[in-house]
């Protein structure tokens, strides 16, 4: 069940990695350019022939987001052409299906007038069409119907199977739409409190990858707004870019933490490592550091200690959550159309409420983070990257590219009681965490060792790459060897039972994925 959540999270984010595209658009789309930009005539015709388009542009994505999200599932679990096909129509017949229920059913007490899943009506059509797919697309009918075998078989079966299926959830959606918008105003009215709880439990979801499915309750389902044509937007996120000025309460407290908390961490680690060490150490941390605050991605971050000093780790997931409600009771509303970085902060900042309170509150827990860190890190003498142990019998060379062991003192899984420390020698090239200064997925050897490590290419089911992470699928975790795979840069490998792996390479994730599928 873990895996299979963990591969809808991963499906989701192909969906959701449409938003920054659609949140560029629908912001430059709503400029004045004559009175923002005082650009005159030219702002005058940019408003005229230009920004109405790209307002439809980033409008076309947001109100369809529910067929976005099929997609993704189809091809994310399906893993096929076919199976994203089939989910589209699976999600046109429900949609049609959930129209036509008050109409048809008028009569019926229980019956809402108006039935709308939602980003979960994409979620139910993407599920059914994988399903439908996976069990159907090798099927061979009779003859006389040979044409309609196979995988032309699968849009058929699926959208006969979402006609029964779309009846049965509009006839009991109508208390569960009901339940969920009681607990969206509930998370809502409990203002900082509620995006404490929300954003804490993010962060400690993440080591299991199932934050995603999280932030997709709280972005596309929690709360909802009615613009004033009558549209209905439901999610924190949606609403926030629809105008709702009381929408951005979940997303707001994650741009002090990412913007400066998890920089100024990175910059703990880099003073807390060995002097002889430190230049190798800034040049990975001072960049995952300025990756963080640019464009909100942290997992190199976060892993680079998550393991290694586990209850910092609930600390910092305990903070984040604290800037949530800090910025909540302080009257600040912000959203992004992909993290909390620096380039959505400025991008949103006209749509946001009190965006300036941000930075002062920032800043606080940049000097929290830092002095924590630095504290902890040398009174409890953690292993954070740069303080390992190490060989005195190596050869001790090293190189620009080829970054010293970062993280050698992850631990291999989450529940692991050790203290994490894993010694390798000084010379222990880690050559795919200079990754992070250097494109190592394209050195055909990085992908060859770390195929190795997992086992060998016999020993890999399925592999696919979620940002910065390697999903695997193995028929043998016993053959996984952990100490390689950080020998060749990973920043931690998470056993999630029945050969299911994870292997943190940070942003070179995906086209080390690629290099390994070529070996595959």
């Amino acid at each position: 069940m873990l895996a299979f959540l963990q591969k809808i999270g991963k499906s989701l984010m192909l969906s959701v990695a449409v938003l920054p595209a659609a949140a560029l658009l629908l912001r430059f789309g709503n400029i004045d350019y004559a009175q923002d930009f005082r650009l005159g005539e030219f702002g005058l015709w940019m408003n005229r022939y230009i920004a109405p388009f790209m307002d439809a542009g980033g409008s076309a994505i947001f109100d369809n987001l529910p067929l976005i999200f099929a997609i993704g599932i189809g091809i994310g679990i399906g893993g096929d052409a076919v199976a994203a096909l089939a989910a589209v129509i699976g999600y046109l017949v429900l949609e049609h299906v959930l129209l036509q229920l008050p109409i048809v059913l008028a009569d019926w007490s229980h019956m809402d007038s108006e039935l709308n899943m939602g980003a979960l009506g994409g979620l139910l059509a993407g599920l059914v069409a994988s399903f439908f797919y996976k069990r159907y697309h090798q099927i061979q009918l009779p003859g006389w119907l040979g044409f309609f075998s196979g995988k032309r078989f699968v849009p058929i079966i699926t959208s006969g199977a979402m006609i029964i299926i779309s009846v049965g959830f509009g006839m009991i959606w109508g208390p569960i739409q009901h339940a969920l918008d009681a607990f969206g105003s509930w998370v809502i009215n409990l203002g900082g409190i509620g995006a404490f709880v929300y954003i804490s439990a993010n962060r400690l979801l993440l080591p299991f990858g199932l934050h995603h499915v999280l932030n997709n309750l709280a972005w596309f389902q929690i709360g909802t707004y009615v613009d004033a044509s009558g549209q209905i937007y439901k999610g924190d996120l949606n609403r926030f870019f629809a105008g709702d000025k009381e929408a951005g309460l979940l997303m707001a407290g994650f741009f002090p933490i990412m913007m400066f908390a998890l920089p100024a961490m990175a910059l703990a680690i880099v003073h807390s490592a060995k002097r002889h060490r430190r230049k190798l150490i800034s040049a990975i941390f001072l960049s995952a550091a300025l990756a963080s605050f640019l464009t909100g991605i942290t997992e190199p971050l976060e892993f680079a200690f998550m393991f290694v000093a586990p209850l910092l780790y609930v600390i910092h997931a305990l903070l984040a959550g604290l800037s949530g409600y800090i910025t909540v009771e302080l009257g600040v509303r912000h959203g992004f159309g992909f993290s909390a970085g620096f380039i959505d902060y400025v991008i949103n900042f006209p749509l946001a409420t009190k965006p300036l309170l941000i930075l002062p509150i920032g800043l606080m827990f940049a000097l929290f983070y830092y002095t924590l860190f630095r504290i902890i890190i040398l009174k409890f003498n953690l292993m954070t990257p740069g303080r390992e142990p190490e060989d005195p019998t190596a050869d001790n060379r090293m190189s620009d590219t080829a970054v010293g062991p970062i993280t050698s003192g992850v631990t291999s899984s989450p529940g692991s009681r050790s203290s994490g420390a894993v010694p390798l020698p000084a010379d222990s090239t880690i050559q795919g965490n200079a990754s992070l200064h250097k494109d190592a997925s394209e050195q055909p050897d990085i992908a060859a060792g770390v195929t190795e490590a997992l086992g060998g290419a016999a020993n890999i089911s399925s592999i696919d790459a979620c940002i910065t992470r390697l999903r695997l699928i193995v028929h043998d975790e016993s053959l996984v060897d952990e100490a390689e795979l950080k020998r060749w840069g990973a920043l931690g490998i998470i056993h999630l039972g029945k050969g299911s792996v994870h292997a943190i390479f940070g942003m070179e994730a995906e086209k080390l994925k690629d290099r390994i599928k070529a070996i595959l």
